[in-house]
């Protein structure tokens, strides 16, 4: 999730000429004039040390709040047939269940299904379709939670529809309930996604009488760029949110359900705090969400084998003001407003929080903190091999079961019941 493309940045950044690379990009910095006195020979080893962390730390900031234009593709297809296609091994790739391949830097996209076999280097796997691009042994591929691609897949009518933001407009999926109500659910992708992700959770609402929106937020490709092009966590999506809250409650809506994935969960969850329609909000639902980011940062961290205190300095860059010309931030972003686990009394919706213990991005230990502090509002179910926003894909009949069981013992908020 955050530090994908950042696993081998660690080691690249100690040696030289990546570092003065990194520095040169800010000329009048301590770090730039450092770097200079070394070229003279004024500083010694141990200052150079204590640069390459330095920039290495603002590297790790830049990469937390700037949206990707890549991702990384740990995998390669090592053969393919008319039915099934050879991986080599991977935590993702030897997960059972049904999932996307993207494959050549987006260009291409199949769906896989069911293990066949598996070998400690390579697994064999169902080959269910390939919906566009050149599929062939070599490629380098990443597999995702992803499944459909556009709400037509689902075989529900659905609108184009745009929800006006602050910075502008932004798009999203309309599909509505069989018998349209009061009943809405307002669907947010996770960091680096798009609301291509949210497409899983339909059909189990359609279920249920709720009609879906699936919306996108500032620095998605459906909607407006923010001034600084970065990324907030949570402490300004959470606006473009609250903006589809409006404009569920003009169409009609009373009994709005939030439900975010990944960083997705983190942006709900100031919407359901800061928004000034959260009486219409019934409830909350959270797949492998982000409840505390220190939390996350610090294990991505650690993945990347950095000392803890490399983790912390990320946390200082990104969230004190001084950091925003290291980072490009218009504005710093306030932790300990999205940490949850400290904020857990706040919260006064019942919540739906379904997390894997072996997530491998977001650690599933806010998640059990929070479900511990409010055992009265949160309904949690833990799997443990699922990984990071695949459970469905894992087991997508107890992900729905969870969901629509959650959804039948909902109660009504206090403005539907008015109305």
């Amino acid at each position: 999730m955050v530090f994908l493309g950042l696993r081998h940045a660690a080691a690249a950044v100690s040696k030289r000429q990546e570092l003065s690379i990194a520095t040169s990009q800010q000329p009048d910095s301590i770090a730039g004039r450092i770097v200079g006195a070394a070229a003279m020979g004024v500083v010694g080893a141990a200052a150079l040390a204590s640069l390459a962390a330095a920039a290495l730390t603002v590297r790790v900031a830049r990469k937390v709040v700037t949206p990707p234009t890549a991702r990384e593709e740990d995998i390669t297809v090592i053969a393919v047939a008319e039915s099934t296609i050879a991986l080599t091994a991977t935590k993702d790739s030897l997960l059972p269940g049904r999932y996307g391949l993207w494959f050549d830097q987006g260009d291409g996209y199949a769906r896989v299904g069911d293990i066949l076999s598996a070998t400690a280097t390579v697994v064999t796997r169902e080959l269910l379709s390939v919906e566009f691009g050149v599929l062939g042994a070599g490629a380098k591929a990443r597999l995702t939670g992803w499944f459909y691609l556009t709400p037509g897949e689902l075989g529900y009518p659905f609108e184009n529809v745009e929800v006006k933001t602050e910075l502008g407009t932004a798009l999203a999926w309309l599909i509505p309930a069989d018998d349209p109500g009061e009943n809405w659910v307002i669907s947010v992708h996770g960091r680096a996604a798009s609301r291509i992700e949210t497409l899983r959770a339909v059909p189990v609402f359609r279920e249920a009488g709720y009609t879906s929106l699936l919306v996108s937020y500032r620095n998605d490709v459906d909607a407006p760029r923010s001034a600084d092009g970065r990324y907030s966590l949570g402490d300004s999506e959470w606006k473009d949110v609250d903006a589809a809250i409006g404009y569920a409650i003009a169409a009609g809506a009373r009994r709005i359900v939030l439900m975010g994935w990944s960083m997705g969960g983190a942006i709900v969850l100031q919407a359901a705090t800061r928004s000034a329609n959260a009486r219409y909000i019934s409830g909350i639902v959270l797949d492998s969400p982000v409840i505390d980011w220190a939390s996350v940062l610090g294990f991505q961290g650690s993945e990347m084998r950095l000392p803890a205190a490399a983790s912390r300095a990320v946390l200082a860059v990104i969230g004190n003001t001084w950091g925003k010309r290291l980072t490009g931030q218009s504005e710093s972003i306030n932790l300990s407003r999205l940490d949850f686990v400290a904020r857990a009394d706040e919260l006064v919706w019942p919540v739906l929080l379904m997390h894997s213990d072996d997530d491998g991005y977001v650690p599933s230990t806010s998640s059990h903190a929070l479900a511990e502090a409010r055992p009265d509002i949160v309904t949690f179910d833990a799997f443990s091999v699922a990984r990071h926003t695949k459970l469905w894909n894992y087991d997508a009949a107890r992900w729905t079961v969870d969901i629509a069981a959650w959804l039948a013992v909902l109660p009504r908020p206090a403005a539907a019941a008015k109305g």
